[in-house]
């Protein structure tokens, strides 16, 4: 039943069954003085079909950014997925499981899980994944904390393109672990790493692509990681690797990053997956869980909990983290969407995103003088990081007319980069209608001055 009432007859059972004469005698351990001591300013009691149409009309309030086009970017994207995923995704087997307790008794759980392990390894270009993260947040800092703990250093630098809750989360994580975070600036969109990476540095951060949507150069990432003996660790949008090298390919030390775009609905910024890929020579510091392919007594291919890092089981003290799971359902959407679109699928994502970017730019830049490239000569991937005549008023004019056309879009970027006054992004992915790019173009012509960009 989706609603339960309890009679004065049951209430009066249960406080006997507790030993007292009335709900207030459970809470005598509140102080008087910060208790309330009136009634509850609330309408009376509704019907149960009441109830259900009042909470019917408040869902309608919600606009979810799928229902309608989204250009909104920024780590979370409007990506697709095959039906086979919400079906299989749904099936009772995987739906009330939680955590493989008793592992060998999961084997369909196992399988699936090493299989997104192989999967993810393949698009980092890594040989070894995890059993997933609880978010890309975490993943980049339990990097840093695995770094750390490698290098015995005490000092790790961060991208500005790195994704801002990344960037806090990993501040939230080392501020008692005596670990200084540095930031490597942005120059023309990209970073700058100056002299910032030392001796002293335990592992070098750099997200591709970044924040702002711009392509980093790893290449340069890794180089000054290496030569000053840090690990190089980046935090990688996973559809992006369907055109750009992996991480991996380029020789870092460590890949991480969000799954949402992996057959992850937006769900309004959550909840998604992270991912978390080495080498395995870092097998043994992996966080959290690392299911393995072995043969059972009779010689038959099986499945099993290889390694489990947490500190509730009996490394304890020698626990590399305190990850305590995954996010074995949301990691299960992003398992079967990889495993129905295949490499080449992912490559024909990674390209229809990109060609639409490429038309938004175009259509834009034509319709209106008042906005252009932010970083004109740079490369970007799905993610385009404009910059408005007008400063921020004019983003959020255009913000304001494109939402009361029905358009999700326009993220102000100066919110996290104060010298970045005016610049916004817009994304575009698969499910972005050339229609749809005329209407944004069409808006912001009518919307923002005809002055131009200085």
């Amino acid at each position: 039943m989706p609603y339960l009432q309890q009679s004065e007859t049951d209430r009066a059972a249960m406080l006997a069954a507790l030993g007292v004469d009335s709900v207030e005698d459970l809470f005598t351990a509140i102080p008087q003085a910060i208790r309330l001591s009136r009634e509850l300013e609330i309408e009376g009691e509704l019907t149960e079909r009441e109830l259900k149409e009042h909470v019917r009309e408040l869902a309608s309030w919600n606009r979810p950014a799928s229902g309608r086009p989204c250009f909104l970017g920024g780590g979370i994207y409007d990506h697709d997925w095959p039906a086979l995923v919400d079906h299989l995704a749904g099936r009772s087997e995987f739906l009330t499981a939680y955590t493989p307790y008793q592992p060998e008794c999961s084997q369909g759980t196992l399988q699936w899980i090493f299989e997104f392990q192989s999967m993810i390894a393949e698009i980092c270009g890594a040989e070894v994944a995890n059993a997933s993260m609880y978010d890309g947040a975490s993943a980049c800092a339990e990097a840093a904390l695995m770094a750390a703990g490698a290098t015995r250093r005490k000092k790790v630098v961060l991208s500005a393109g790195l994704h801002p809750h990344s960037r806090e989360t990993i501040r939230t994580y080392l501020r008692h672990a005596a670990i200084k975070v540095v930031e490597a600036p942005l120059k023309e969109g990209t970073t700058d790493w100056g002299d910032l990476v030392d001796e002293e540095t335990a592992a070098v951060f750099v997200q591709q692509p970044n924040f702002l949507g711009m392509v980093e150069d790893l290449d340069a990432a890794r180089s000054v990681s290496k030569d000053a003996g840090a690990w190089a660790v980046a935090s990688v949008y996973p559809v992006a690797m369907g055109l750009l090298r992996s991480p991996g390919a380029v020789g870092f030390d460590l890949v991480v990053g969000d799954g949402q775009s992996l057959g992850v609905p937006m769900g309004l910024g959550g909840p998604s997956f992270g991912f978390f890929a080495a080498s395995s020579e870092q097998v043994r510091r992996l966080p959290g869980r690392l299911v393995g392919q072995s043969v059972d007594g009779a010689g038959r291919r099986a499945f099993t909990l290889t390694f489990q890092t947490r500190e509730q089981h009996i490394r304890r003290e020698k626990a590399t983290s305190n990850i305590c799971t995954n996010n074995a359902l949301i990691a299960l959407r992003g398992c079967i969407h990889m495993a129905a679109l295949g490499p080449k699928g992912i490559e024909e994502v990674a390209c229809l995103s990109r060609q639409r970017a490429l038309e938004l730019e175009e259509a834009l830049t034509a319709a209106c003088p008042g906005i252009r490239p932010a970083f004109p000569g740079g490369a970007f991937f799905n993610e385009i990081p404009f910059r408005a005549a007008g400063g921020d008023s004019a983003v959020k004019k255009l913000r304001a007319a494109l939402a009361e056309a029905g358009i999700a879009g326009v993220l102000p970027v100066s919110e996290w980069y104060p010298d970045m006054e005016g610049v916004f992004t817009l994304a575009c992915t698969e499910r972005t209608r050339p229609e749809d790019i005329a209407r944004v173009a069409d808006l912001a012509a009518t919307t923002l001055p005809a002055e131009t960009v200085a």
